[in-house]
């Protein structure tokens, strides 16, 4: 591998590190579900109405390893086809992705500490990932291809935002001790808040130029 190939492969390969987190609980919960775990306070709501959380579990997965590797311009180049075909299985799990964890976020009980900051914060971000996926498959659709990456990014950045919330929860937990109502809501919002940040960084950061290939 050439240093240009590992120069475009350093942000997809990061971007999977920081999946692996919510993939993992992902994971753990589906072996909850299927292996019939204890039912507890905290997981009855998931046992009560099982369909939405796998649904959201599924295409989080999907969305996020998909969207990982739209990430590398070598790729994007080499396997166009390759990057439609993606594009029409990123959209519609991306879209299920949200959706579901809206509706959990508006159906499910909440659990301690899950008070109106974290809900309001649920509702928005989750509208928001609903919001950039429509204006970047609309953009695709008028061969915008510089929004459609921009709007696209956005909503990529919103559903790995569980990866970032762990390095903002953790570290308070582990210091700090559980974190009350407030301290919660401000913990997982910042994850969310990061991401988009640094979405809007590489966004900005790419020189503006006619699109050199089409979706």
């Amino acid at each position: 591998m050439t240093s240009s190939n590992r120069a475009d492969w350093l942000v997809p390969t990061l971007l999977i590190a920081l999946g692996l987190i919510p993939l993992a609980a992902g994971a753990m919960r589906l072996f909850w579900l299927a292996s019939g775990v204890e039912v507890t306070a905290d997981n009855a709501r998931f046992f009560a109405a099982p369909v939405p959380v796998v649904l959201h579990i599924l295409a989080v997965g999907l969305f996020c390893v998909l969207g990982t590797l739209q990430f590398s311009a070598g790729l994007r180049r080499r396997n166009l086809g390759w990057h439609r075909a993606a594009g029409r299985v990123l959209v519609p799990s991306g879209l299920v992705a949200a959706l579901s964890g809206l509706w959990m976020t508006q159906f499910y009980p909440p659990v301690e500490n899950d008070g109106a900051l974290l809900y309001g914060l649920r509702l928005f971000f989750g509208l928001a990932m609903v919001l950039c996926i429509v204006l970047g498959f609309a953009a695709v659709l008028r061969r915008d291809i510089m929004r459609h990456r921009a709007w696209m990014t956005r909503g990529y950045a919103i559903a790995i935002g569980t990866g970032t919330q762990a390095f903002t929860y953790l570290p308070w937990l582990a210091i700090v001790g559980p974190p009350d109502e407030l301290a919660r809501a401000l913990l997982m919002g910042a994850g969310w808040a990061i991401n988009l940040a640094v979405a809007e960084w590489v966004i900005r950061r790419r020189p503006p130029r006619s699109a050199s290939w089409s979706v």
